[in-house]
């Protein structure tokens, strides 16, 4: 099994469900059948709301950079990042090491594609996926187009709900709405894309499908910690999972 490295804190319970998941994710006998995780959860990366959509707040790019040198000179093998605003800051991130970094926002564009080829996909996540375009290249690079939520207040008020409280019902109910606009819109497909949502995942109520971002990164994960291939290319039975290094 080969060692991943996860760059954490963003937010702390988020990065806490993804390991969860993916050791929920192993038919283990033993311990040893498990992925060996090693863990930054580091909180204090600057807030990409205040500098993505406030313009206010610290670079998270450098901070992410060194966790991910931290991560690598420690023994990863190879690098994901439980949040998907921070994403944005992925080119850095991959810039600065060289071991592949699992993109969250690649994987989620290829497994919407797999679902709704040529489709439309509700993004349901910050408003700065929208504001900076984090998801736009690699929809573009699948044939799909983004449908995003209209009443971004809302949803940003949740994000801030559940970094505060823990998800709730009254979340469950927001998020259930903001899919039924996007599916009214034209959404096919509906992506989980902010890790505070996964936290609810379940309780969301779209009538298109819906799959989970943080889902299909602990796929790759565990495909990747499985393989012998020193590649960015994973493989599961579904098919082929990409790897890529930066949008």
């Amino acid at each position: 099994m080969r060692t991943v490295g996860v760059l954490g804190g963003m937010g702390p319970e988020a990065t806490i469900y993804f390991m969860q998941q993916v050791v929920s994710a192993v038919p283990a006998r033993d311990d040893a059948d498990h992925v060996p995780l090693l863990v930054d959860n580091n909180p204090q990366v600057p807030s990409r709301i205040k500098a993505i959509i406030e313009g206010t707040g610290e670079d998270p790019g450098p901070v992410l950079a060194h966790m991910a040198q931290r991560l690598v000179g420690a023994g990863a093998e190879a690098l994901v990042m439980p949040c998907n605003t921070a994403h944005y800051y992925a080119d850095q991130v991959s810039a600065a090491v060289d071991v592949p970094f699992l993109n969250m926002v690649a994987l989620a564009s290829a497994e919407a594609a797999r679902i709704a080829p040529g489709g439309k996909v509700g993004l349901l996540g910050s408003p700065a996926l929208q504001q900076v375009g984090v998801f736009e290249a690699a929809l573009a690079e699948e044939g799909l187009t983004p449908v995003y939520a209209k009443e971004t207040g809302r949803v940003l008020a949740t994000i801030r709900s559940i970094k505060a409280q823990g998800p709730s019902e009254f979340a469950a109910h927001t998020l259930t709405d903001v899919a039924a606009q996007m599916a009214d819109d034209g959404a096919e497909v509906i992506c989980i894309c902010c890790t505070e949502f996964s936290l609810l995942a379940k309780e969301i109520d779209a009538k298109v499908p819906v799959f989970d971002a943080l889902d299909v990164l602990v796929g790759a994960t565990v495909a990747f910690s499985k393989s012998d291939e020193h590649s960015s290319d994973l493989t599961n039975g579904e098919g082929e999972l990409r790897a890529a290094s930066a949008l």
